[in-house]
């Protein structure tokens, strides 16, 4: 209730209220309050398929409207991981309003399970995550496949080094990722296929926050490379290539199955799937 209050701009009483109102004017009850979470009753499934339906058919409309103007309209909704938006969503929303001038871009930036949750409940028309996996209402496509390279500060031994071999990497202080994330399980999965064991400094739910304790200090890591060109270029981390060519980051686009995009949204899929990585960027 308080997620779908913020969405429409709301106070969380407000929403409740409207709600209140709804059942009231229906003569039914849509929401089971003893339940915790809330859920919906029989006679609120049916009200929310029945608001699903004019969402589709709203977007129906709207496209077939945008066919009769002509001009790629609209705006695209873009959930994306932290990593991947901080790191390209200047670029793509250059090439995007060069492609489309008169349609936007709305980004927000969000842990992985809340993308699967704003495309899932339509609050996003597509999703940017790592490790992509379709689920019975949300579909995965591939992307691209970035490659682990070793974080380090400049004045780390390794940073003069044009690669180093996964063994070296025993018994250092390691700055990783928090153990619910699927990053994190990969890169434990890599270092126990290799025997190696590290000290866990500290870790984090996101690469901006890993690379800053990198870059003071604290640690080395393994993160995409394509991840810290801007703190490489500034001359405050070096990214050392890892001899383990197994060890990639896929990230992928999420979107609801059966999703109808407006012409701005797909335009700006067609984009993401269509044209090759910027130069110098993985």
């Amino acid at each position: 209730m308080s997620r779908a209050a913020e969405h429409c701009g709301v106070s969380q009483s407000a929403a409740s209220q409207h709600v209140q109102e709804v059942e009231r004017r229906l003569g039914v009850t849509l929401l089971d309050r003893t339940r915790r979470p809330l859920e919906l009753t029989p006679a609120g499934r049916i009200y929310h398929d029945f608001c699903r339906e004019i969402l589709r058919r709203e977007e129906e409309f709207l496209r077939a409207l945008e066919g009769v103007k002509g001009d790629v309209e609209g705006t695209v909704r873009v959930a994306s991981i932290y990593s991947t938006g901080l790191s390209e969503m200047s670029h793509l929303q250059e090439e995007f309003s060069r492609r489309y001038p008169a349609a936007t871009l709305h980004v927000e930036y969000m842990r992985p399970e809340h993308i699967y949750e704003a495309v899932r409940n339509d609050t996003a028309d597509l999703g940017l995550v790592s490790y992509p996996e379709p689920n019975r209402d949300v579909a995965a496509l591939p992307w691209r496949e970035e490659e682990m390279f070793v974080a380090v500060p400049r004045a780390h031994p390794f940073a003069a080094r044009a690669a180093v071999e996964p063994a070296e990497l025993n018994g250092s202080d390691f700055i990783g990722f928090d153990e619910d994330l699927r990053i994190r399980r990969e890169i434990d999965r890599f270092f126990r296929a290799n025997s190696i064991e590290v000290r866990l400094a500290m870790h984090f739910d996101n690469i901006q926050m890993i690379k800053e304790a990198v870059a003071l200090g604290s640690g080395i890591s393994i993160l995409p490379a394509r991840t810290m060109q801007a703190e490489i270029a500034q001359g405050r981390l070096a990214a050392v290539k890892l001899n383990a060519p197994e060890l990639l980051r896929p990230v992928g686009i999420v979107h609801r199955k059966r999703k109808k995009f407006n012409r701005a949204a797909q335009g700006f899929l067609e984009m993401l799937v269509g044209s090759p990585s910027p130069a110098g960027r993985g």
